[in-house]
């Protein structure tokens, strides 16, 4: 059976994507702990990141790359947290978190919320923010 990211990959479920290269794609995760919390998912679909073959790998982690700098410019933060749990869903991904403090990436932390407006206006400004 497709992962939720699986069927995001392929059009079923609609995202807030930020980018999208041949081997991974960059979107908004939709419980975010912070305004901007990203997601890496490569297209091939495995449970563990160390799964991927190496260039797969390699896709994601180039895209993590380019997409977290664009993070940290887009929104303020002190830095972008990069985590890699992968026990929500059973598709290998990385997360890219603005942060301030080390408890903002603490994953049992209350997930956030925003109205439609914010959601387009944060993938714009990461898309603006991508070099």
């Amino acid at each position: 059976m497709a992962s939720i990211f699986s069927k995001i990959i392929a059009g079923e479920i609609p995202c807030y994507k930020v980018a999208e290269t041949e081997s991974a794609i960059a979107f908004l995760d939709v419980r975010p702990l912070k305004r901007g919390h990203t997601l890496i998912v490569p297209k091939k679909e495995v449970d563990k990141l160390f799964d991927l073959p190496k260039s797969d790998y390699d896709g994601v982690m180039d895209l993590a790359y380019r997409v977290g700098a664009a993070v940290g410019d887009a929104i303020p933060c002190v830095r972008v947290g990069v985590a890699v749990l992968g026990l929500e869903v059973p598709h290998a991904h990385v997360h890219l978190i603005p942060i301030d403090t080390e408890k903002d990436l603490n994953f049992s932390n209350e997930r956030l919320s925003f109205e439609e407006e914010e959601w387009v206006s944060t993938a714009q400004a990461i898309k603006a923010a991508l070099k």
